[in-house]
């Protein structure tokens, strides 16, 4: 995550004034002074930072706080506070049209992921129920009208085009189109440049005239750091914009964008990327964002993700096999699978609070993907009877795998005791989690 950095910073801080009994004024400003260069090392806007500090000192020395029980708590609840109000303190929605379609258009640099955004962005729709159109408005960048063909199609999603013609005509036909088939929402991926001109700003314009979109959604690469905040700045005056739109957010730099672009165009964060998958995208909760940010974990999101992931029919069978103990190695695979489609392991691991996360040895994905090359090795019956695993079919499935007889043991003691905590949780005392994953 591109907080990575900041978060262990801030961690540090937080468990010095956290393991005091008493606070003075002068714990609260060294400990404040770390965290405005730990912030100011993430690539946060200066004014951003200085401005921030100042409202949680203020908060922090109060005698309320610093004369309490616990001082350390309720001067990490405050910069909790602070850092969700910076980040527009509570998700906002985009606008829906009152007579469909509604039109969206995203606008943004070259290179920021706008065209992957708008895609990502109709398939978020579309599992609300909703039926977008994608409309190609990108005739600059070679090959945009075909990328955007290319991700269309692969969320099963329409994508309009009229090839090299005036981008507004383009625009304003798909808005028209949309009407005379039915579709309720049109999304609009514009050209960007990689440094603002005349010439884009006038383009820009141009669509927005003819097409009239209900939302204006600037996308912004979280990596870029403080060029993206000059840029989105810029944007606002020539162009307006209702929200903005996260991407790159699973990349290691500093995210210091992120915690910025809100504060100085007073535009909520609407959305957020977290990955290249198409459904790696989400509503930007600041709160919950906040939380991640100082370890304190994202359970929400998590338990989102996971019913998600979840099939019911596979979930209700995986409990009838519990019932009668019945649970196998093809059952333990296909929990990978499930736990694979929430995201990327350490993503999902980073929404644990602190306290909760595993050691390093135990996110090695990689370890994740050896037990289901050794799993997929073994023949039908041995995956649903591992008691017939004697000594040479141990040899012959760690030769298919590429592994080695120890981790294939490892693997099979891992299931057992699985195996054993399932037969707990199916008995008659045990409760059962419908859907839940088994490690």
């Amino acid at each position: 995550m591109a907080f990575e950095g900041l978060t262990g910073k801030l961690q540090s801080v937080i468990s010095r004034i956290t393991g005091r009994g008493k606070l003075t004024e002068s714990d609260v400003r060294e400990a404040m002074r770390e965290v405005r260069l730990a912030l100011l090392e993430a690539d946060v806007n200066y004014l951003v930072v200085k401005d921030f500090i100042n409202r949680v000192t203020a908060r922090a020395i109060g005698a309320d706080v610093l004369e309490s029980l616990t001082p350390g708590q309720q001067v990490v609840k405050i910069v909790y506070e602070e850092m969700t109000e910076l980040m527009g303190a509570k998700n906002v929605k985009i606008a829906v049209a009152s007579t469909p379609p509604t039109v969206i258009m995203l606008a943004g640099l070259q290179g920021v992921g706008k065209t992957a955004a708008a895609a990502k962005l109709a398939l978020y729709l579309r599992k609300q129920g909703k039926t977008p159109l994608l409309a190609a408005c990108d005739v600059h960048r070679p090959a945009a009208i075909r990328q955007l063909q290319v991700l269309g199609q692969n969320i099963a999603v329409p994508v309009f085009e009229k090839g090299q013609q005036k981008v507004e005509t383009t625009a304003a036909e798909a808005v028209s189109e949309a009407k005379r088939k039915g579709f309720d929402t049109v999304i609009i991926d514009t050209a960007g440049r990689l440094h603002i001109d005349t010439e884009m700003m006038d383009e820009l314009k141009a669509v927005k005239a003819r097409a009239k979109p209900h939302e204006v959604l600037y996308v912004v690469d979280a990596m870029a750091g403080q060029d993206a905040v000059n840029s989105a700045k810029a944007f606002l005056e020539n162009i307006g914009f209702d929200g903005i739109v996260l991407t790159k957010l699973d990349g290691d730099a500093r995210g210091g964008a992120a915690l910025s672009v809100k504060a100085v165009t007073g535009k909520p964060v609407k959305f957020a990327a977290v990955g290249e998958k198409p459904g790696d995208f989400e509503p930007f909760h600041p709160e919950r964002m906040a939380s991640r940010i100082l370890g304190m974990g994202d359970v929400l999101t998590l338990v989102e993700k996971a019913q998600d992931a979840i099939d019911v029919k596979t979930a209700q069978e995986l409990e009838k096999k519990l019932r009668k103990q019945q649970f196998t190695l093809e059952d333990f695979l296909g929990q990978f699978k499930q736990i694979r489609s929430m995201g990327s392991l350490g993503d999902v691991l980073g929404m644990l609070p602190g306290g909760m996360k595993p050691g390093a040895q135990d996110v090695d994905e990689k370890e994740m993907t050896r037990m289901e090359a050794i799993i997929f090795s073994m023949t039908t019956q041995e995956r649903r009877d591992p008691s017939i695993l004697n000594g040479s079919r141990r040899r012959r499935i760690a030769s298919g795998s590429g592994t080695s007889v120890q981790e294939v043991n490892r693997l099979l003691n891992r299931f057992e005791s699985v195996q054993k905590m399932m037969k707990q949780l199916s008995g008659p005392t045990g409760k059962r989690g419908r859907g839940a994953f088994p490690f």
